[in-house]
C-alpha cells in the first residue's frame, strides 16, 4: 500500500496510509536509490561508489512517499526533491517567518533562506508576524517589488491565519524562521489546537527558545500538509554554487548577462560596468538584497576556498 512517511524517529517511522489509517513502520534493509535529484558532489560520490561496488541506498525521512507492506517500508518513490539539513523530502514550498519585534527581524537570514528556496525550485511566501508590536510596511514592499507574496500578521489573535491557510491548499510546506518568531503559534492557530509546543521568547535577551524537537508533518486536509522543522532557519547553504548566487537573487535575473565581462560577480570594485550594479544605484535593486548578496557571497567563496585549497 502507498503511503506517506509523517514522522521519523531513529528507526522508526510513522505514516498515513491511502485510507488515512496511520502505521508505525521500520525500514527494509536496504532502499534502492532510485531518485535522480542529486548534486553534482553526490553524483561523483555515486560514482566512486559504483567502482567500488557499492550499492547506492535511500535512508526514509518525512515527506517520502513509500510503499508498506506488514508495517515495514519496502520501497521509497523518487523524490521530486531533498532537503538534508532537517531531513524532509517532496517539499512544494516554504512559509519564511519573520517577526517584526521580539525577536528583531533578521533580513540576512531571511534573504540566505530565500536564496537557498530558489536553488531548490520551491515556492516562497513570507509571513510577516506581530505586525501590532511594528509596522511592516515598508518590509511588505521590499519583498513584493522582489515578487515574493507577502502576508501580514498577529498569529496570537488569529489575525491573517485564514489568508495563509488559502495558499497551503495541495502543497507540503515548510515552515522557517529563527525561534520565537512565531511558527508554532501559526501551526497550532491553523489547526485550531495545540499540536505542537508553543516556543518561548525569553524575556532577559529577547531570542525564542527552540521547544520543537522532530520533523513532523501534520495533515491540514487531504493532500496538504505542513511541516514544523527544528534547525531549518540554521541550514547550510553551502551547496549553491557562489558563482552562481546572482540567479538565486530573482531579481538580478533580468541584468544577468548585461555586464561589460563575462562572469562578473557583480561585487568588486575592479568589477567595471557592472548591470546589476548599476540597477543599484538607479533604486531597480534594493540597496539592502544588494548588501545581503555581497556578504553571502563572500561567506560562500570563503567557505568554498577552505574546502578546496
Amino acid at each position: 500500500m502507498k503511503a506517506t512517511i509523517i514522522q521519523n524517529i531513529s528507526n522508526q517511522y510513522k505514516v498515513v496510509d491511502e485510507l488515512d489509517k496511520i502505521h508505525i513502520c521500520t525500514a527494509r534493509g536496504r532502499l534502492k536509490n532510485t531518485t535522480q535529484i542529486l548534486n553534482k558532489r553526490e553524483q561523483r560520490a555515486l560514482r566512486v561508489a559504483s567502482n567500488f561496488g557499492k550499492i547506492n541506498t535511500l535512508t526514509p525521512v518525512a515527506g517520502d512517499k513509500v510503499e508498506i507492506e506488514n508495517d515495514t517500508i519496502i520501497k521509497i518513490y523518487e523524490r521530486t526533491n531533498y532537503i538534508k539539513r532537517p531531513k524532509i523530502a517532496n517539499v512544494t514550498q516554504v512559509v519564511f517567518v519573520v517577526s517584526l519585534k521580539n525577536p528583531e527581524p533578521d533580513l540576512l537570514m531571511l534573504d540566505k533562506q530565500l536564496a537557498f528556496s530558489e536553488n531548490m525550485g520551491l515556492k516562497s511566501i513570507i509571513v510577516l508576524n506581530k505586525c501590532d508590536l511594528e509596522d511592516g510596511s515598508e518590509l511588505k514592499e521590499l519583498y513584493e517589488k522582489v515578487g515574493y507574496k507577502v502576508l501580514e500578521m498577529q498569529a496570537n489573535k488569529n489575525i491573517g491565519i485564514d489568508a495563509l491557510k488559502q495558499y497551503l491548499i495541495g502543497n507540503i510546506t515548510v515552515f522557517s524562521g529563527n525561534s520565537g518568531v512565531g511558527k508554532s503559534t501559526i501551526i497550532n492557530s491553523l489547526f485550531g489546537k495545540n499540536i505542537t509546543d508553543e516556543g518561548v521568547v525569553s524575556e532577559k535577551n529577547k531570542r525564542g527558545k527552540n521547544t520543537t524537537t522532530a520533523v513532523t508533518l501534520y495533515e491540514l486536509e487531504k493532500d496538504t500538509y505542513i511541516a514544523d522543522t527544528p534547525g531549518f532557519s540554521t541550514f547550510d547553504i553551502n551547496e549553491i554554487d557562489y558563482k552562481n548566487l546572482d540567479k538565486e537573487f530573482k531579481e538580478f535575473i533580468p541584468y544577468i548577462g548585461e555586464c561589460k565581462y563575462v562572469g562578473c560577480s557583480h561585487i568588486y570594485e575592479d568589477e567595471k560596468e557592472c548591470n546589476i550594479k548599476r540597477a543599484v544605484t538607479e533604486g531597480k535593486i534594493s540597496k539592502l538584497r544588494y548588501d545581503n548578496f555581497v556578504k553571502i557571497y563572500k561567506e560562500l567563496e570563503e567557505n568554498y576556498k577552505k574546502r578546496y585549497n
